[in-house]
Order: structure tokens, then sequence, then C-alpha cells
């Protein structure tokens, strides 16, 4: 069966939001990233900056610290509130579309469909550190922090709400390494694996 959704979790710095939004244009499918963002602030009533914040990245950087967080008499935190509206959106525009969306735990969300692609990026220490400094305009020292801490609090999120491993590749249909495959080849590979 084609895979009309693709979902691109990844490392901070191995370029998986490029390569996601190549990959859409390629096969001439909606990309979603930063832009569903207004969408989740409409549906949680937060506002657009609070969640770019707050969606795919948990505020605190320890699972215990996330799952303590303020809740309220229905024990529900902000971040709850944050990750339902995450979640109705991923699913409309899964139902809406064929589309690759990053992160967000969307390769979680829609794990019950037969149409979807989960794929995984990730890239060598030394790649990354480069790729965020030149981005960046940052030092080595800050890069490698900035990597750490990004990455840190996207596997806190990703714990906390899906009960799995950020990264473990029996979660994803595909692990692709852009430091050795390089950028081009993990787009065709994901091109050719939602064929």
């Amino acid at each position: 069966m084609a895979k009309k959704i693709i979902t691109i979790s990844r490392e901070f710095g191995s370029g998986g939001r490029f390569i996601g939004e190549e990959v859409a244009k390629k096969l001439g499918i909606s990309y979603y990233d930063k832009n569903i963002i207004s969408r989740i602030a409409e549906k949680s009533g937060l506002s657009p900056e609070y969640i770019q914040e707050s969606a795919e990245l948990s505020p605190k950087k320890g699972l215990l610290a996330y799952a303590l967080a303020g809740r309220d008499i229905t024990g529900k935190s902000v971040e709850d509130m944050v990750y339902e509206a995450q979640r109705k959106v991923i699913l409309e525009l899964a139902d809406r579309e064929p589309c690759v969306i990053i992160g967000r735990n969307a390769d979680y969300i829609l794990k019950d469909r037969d149409d979807v692609l989960n794929v995984f990026i990730h890239g060598d220490m030394s790649e990354k550190t480069e790729r965020i400094m030149r981005l960046y305009h940052i030092e080595e020292k800050e890069a490698v922090k900035m990597m750490a801490d990004t990455d840190k609090r996207r596997m806190t999120n990703y714990s906390f709400y899906t009960d799995q491993k950020w990264g473990k590749a029996s979660n994803y249909t595909l692990c692709l390494n852009s430091s050795q495959l390089g950028y081009d080849r993990c787009e065709k590979i994901i091109v050719e694996c939602s064929k």
C-alpha cells in the first residue's frame, strides 16, 4: 500500500526538517512543520508563541518534573492541553490530504493507520555540530549544548506522551543517518519507500 502520510522525527542538527521539506516538494504533497502552530493554538486557546515553544519540546528536562507539572482540577496540565490539540490537528491533516509532518509525535499519533511511513533521521555528532554552528552562527560549545538540550526535551516529551523511547528503531519504518547517506539519498529513499 502506498504511504500517503510521511512523519519525520529527527535529531537536532541532522537536517530532518530540510529533508522532509524536499520530500514533500518531490512528491507534490503538503508539508507541515511550524505552519501548524496557529491551528494548534486555535484548538488549545493558547498563544502561538507558547505552542511554538511547547508543542514538541518538554518545558522540563526530566520526565519526573514533566509528570509533576501544574495540573488543573481535572488532572490536566497546560502541556496535556497542548498535546491534545496537537493530536487533533495531526489526525485532521492526515484524514484530509497526503502530507509530510515533522516531529510533534506524529508517528505515534498516527500509529494505527496503514498509510503512514514513519522516518527517524539521525546523524553523526561532528556533522550535526558543524551544521548547527553554521545555521545559528554560534561556537562549537554552544552548538553542542543546544543540540543536547533540544534532543533531551524532545525525548522527554515523546517518552511522556507515548510511553516509547524516542529514536528507537522499532518505532519507525526507516531510520536514516543523514551524515552517512547525505540529504539527497535520504530524500530518494523516503520517496521510494512511500510508493
